[in-house]
């Protein structure tokens, strides 16, 4: 019998070629997470149908009452100068009344967003120039966008629509305040470049500040390509956690950056995220939007470790996506989201707007870091 005598290289030439494999796959598999709470969703209820297509919601608590703001169209998704901003108020969450309704004439009202500043709720809409017709995808020109505005001090009388200066150009988005000024999500085509219509991937995504809420400047740039819909978040020293979806369905970005927010730490997450939400529950952060597999659906996720954690698959499908939410205690919180998986009596699509109720398992702890 012969034997044979292993050399060391031989024995650690095999792991050398493997090695690198299972770094890749330390890198990729997710973090553990045995200290998020699990989460019930309960109490799903449609909110507002009308027959007309609404969608793209946010919730805020302002004066001790709760709002709930969406578009609402009856030509559908797409732009059409028939679109309208629609703002909801409710004492318990349940029931609901309508506050305001407002649009612009000639333009596409949409995405809606809320803030609470200088003691005023303001809504932020973007607006698509259309003229008097619906504009198709190839006539889009981001170089016509402009921002606008409602606000109120009492929650029934509102302004009419401002036009916001320094937005011009600018496609709007989510807002968020710190120090005594506000900021704005805003992304337009690099140097206004009149190129084709539509929505171009030459696109760079600005910071603006306002010092009263309706006049803005470019603060930073945090991306100078492929901007897109981003939502901010500061902490109580200025620092920025923020979520940026990528277009084409690709991964979302992770960012982050302290005062002067001149540098900007990026981070690839695992999946896309439409429409995306990020805001603070307890100390933890929840981020929510679109996820797309075999069909859409609007899901929640807890941002732990640089890391999505899923918690909750919201009732959902087909155009849906764009929620709002609202931490009600350390252990509920109240989420609001669009979808279209329900029908009509004809079998035909209804894209509505909904309401749940989101309960944190009581044996996790609430405030873990």
């Amino acid at each position: 019998m012969k034997h044979h005598t292993l050399s060391a290289a031989s024995i650690i030439r095999p792991w050398l070629r493997v090695l690198p494999g299972l770094f890749w796959l330390l890198r990729v598999l997710p973090a553990p997470a045995a200290d998020l709470p699990t989460v019930s969703v309960r109490n799903v209820r449609c909110a507002f149908s009308s027959g007309e297509h609404n969608a793209f919601t946010d919730l805020v608590r302002f004066s001790g009452r709760y709002y709930l703001t969406f578009r609402s169209c009856p030509d559908g998704h797409m732009v059409h100068p028939t679109s309208s901003i629609i703002v909801l108020a409710s004492d318990d969450l349940q029931q609901w009344e309508q506050v305001h309704r407002f649009r612009v004439r000639h333009r596409d009202t949409r995405d809606p967003h809320f803030l609470v500043f200088r003691n005023r709720l303001f809504v932020y809409t973007g607006t698509w120039y259309t003229g008097e017709t619906s504009l198709p995808p190839d006539q889009y020109d981001v170089n016509l966008h402009l921002g606008y505005a409602v606000w109120t001090e009492d929650g029934r009388t509102w302004t009419d629509p401002i036009l916001l200066e320094g937005t011009f150009g600018h496609y709007i988005w989510r807002a968020a305040a710190f120090d005594g000024k506000a900021y704005l999500c805003a992304r337009r085509k690099v140097d206004f470049e009149v190129t084709a219509r539509g929505e171009p991937r030459e696109m760079e995504a600005l910071m603006l500040e306002s010092d009263d809420g309706l006049i803005w400047r470019k603060r930073a740039a945090f991306r100078h390509h492929d901007g897109d819909e981003t939502a901010f978040l500061f902490s109580d020293t200025g620092r920025i956690t923020a979520i940026a979806r990528s277009g084409g369905r690709r991964p979302a970005l992770l960012l982050r950056s302290d005062s002067p927010w001149t540098n900007w730490e990026r981070i690839r997450l695992d999946r896309y995220i439409g429409g995306p939400l990020l805001a603070r529950w307890g100390t933890r952060l929840v981020v929510g939007g679109r996820k797309i597999t075999d069909t859409a659906k609007t899901s929640l996720y807890w941002l732990h470790d640089d890391r999505l954690h899923e918690f909750a698959e919201l009732p959902s499908g087909g155009d849906t996506s764009y929620p709002g939410f609202v931490a009600l205690s350390p252990l509920h919180a109240v989420v609001s989201w669009y979808s279209s998986h329900t029908a009509d009596e004809q079998g035909r699509p209804v894209t509505a707007v909904w309401l749940a109720d989101l309960h944190i398992d009581e044996q996790t702890p609430p405030s873990a870091p």
